[in-house]
């Protein structure tokens, strides 16, 4: 059986405050969560040892016991370490959990979190369902311990961790609903993006997040929604605004223009002597609401004139007569 430095795997000195150890210990477990690695069996190691390492040092009483045997160790190494180190006289009563000290840091049911609730060894070992061998040696770990590693508390059924995604969509699509491919963890599912939703929403697929423990139901999965520009249209909320660019003759003259809508092509009629900056309001060709999915906002076109591009002589001089006759 292997000497586990606890100190070492935490990255703090011997002599860490109660403070420094807990501090130690959230951000390795933050980096190193299953979570946010997936698949990663060294993350998943590493995760562990800083689990089983925060509870042999953050309480008090089994800190002072693995003190009292590390510092044996050290001076057994310092003699030449020949041989087996004999751990018999630090080894715990394994039914009694430490010769009488329940392991409690940490709630049962954020252990079998933090483990998918499956019981298995931590990296040093087999024993104590969860615990390397060293520690199930120290502290014991198996019978009557309810606080890390099992006993009759660890069955409470409860839901799984909620997950987030981001996920990108198209004005385009959103005007009618979408479909996503979303891989979470191992399983690939495909979420359905509601119409009219915007950026910011969150789409909840209830159960599709972490696995639930002992029996609980899974947890959700969020998509965080970003809506992506399309063409010419600015979305107002569930109203759409664009630009209408127009050449002069028709400003002057009026006609008709094909406008591109999400729900099909319209045609828009020009009054004569249409003036640049003037607003048409197309009803019901905008967004559908979120909430209320057959309510449509509107399409409001800015008439712009722009002009004509390659004039011929003819045109520019028939122009000029004109002006000169306003004069």
């Amino acid at each position: 059986m292997d000497f586990k430095d606890y100190y070492v795997s935490l990255g703090v000195s011997p002599d860490a405050d109660a403070k420094t150890i807990k501090k130690a210990y959230q951000k390795l477990a933050k980096k190193n969560h299953p979570d946010v690695n997936p698949g990663d069996k060294a993350a998943e190691g590493k995760f562990k040892d800083a689990m089983e390492a925060y509870q042999a040092i953050s309480d008090p009483e089994k800190r002072r016991k693995y003190d009292e045997l590390r510092q044996d160790y050290q001076q057994w190494k310092q003699r030449g370490g020949r041989g087996d180190y004999n751990y018999d006289r630090w080894q715990s009563n394994p039914g009694r959990g430490g010769g009488g000290s329940r392991t409690q840091t940490m709630s049962p049911e954020y252990f079998a979190e933090m483990f998918g609730g499956t019981g298995r060894s931590g990296s040093g070992g087999s024993g104590g369902e969860g615990y390397s061998d060293f520690f199930s040696t120290l502290f014991g770990g198996g019978g009557q311990d309810r606080g890390y590693s099992g006993g009759s508390t660890v069955g409470r059924a409860r839901a799984g961790q909620d997950h987030e995604t981001d996920v990108q969509v198209t004005l385009e699509e959103i005007y009618k609903g979408t479909t996503r491919l979303i891989r979470t963890g191992e399983k690939q599912i495909e979420a359905k993006i509601p119409k009219g939703v915007r950026t910011g929403s969150k789409v909840r697929l209830t159960g599709q997040g972490g696995p639930g423990i002992s029996g609980g139901p899974g947890g959700n999965l969020y998509l965080n929604i970003t809506v992506s520009p399309y063409g010419h249209f600015v979305r107002d909320g569930d109203d759409l605004r664009a630009d209408l660019p127009i050449d002069f003759y028709k400003a002057i003259l009026g006609g008709e223009v094909n406008i591109f809508t999400f729900a099909g092509e319209v045609i828009l009629k020009i009054p004569a002597l249409s003036q640049s900056g003037k607003i048409f309001r197309l009803k019901g060709k905008g967004m559908p609401n979120l909430e209320k999915p057959l309510q449509y906002g509107d399409l409001f076109l800015e008439l712009s004139i722009v002009l004509p591009e390659n004039m011929s002589e003819q045109e520019v001089t028939t122009l000029r007569d004109l002006a000169d006759k306003r004069l």
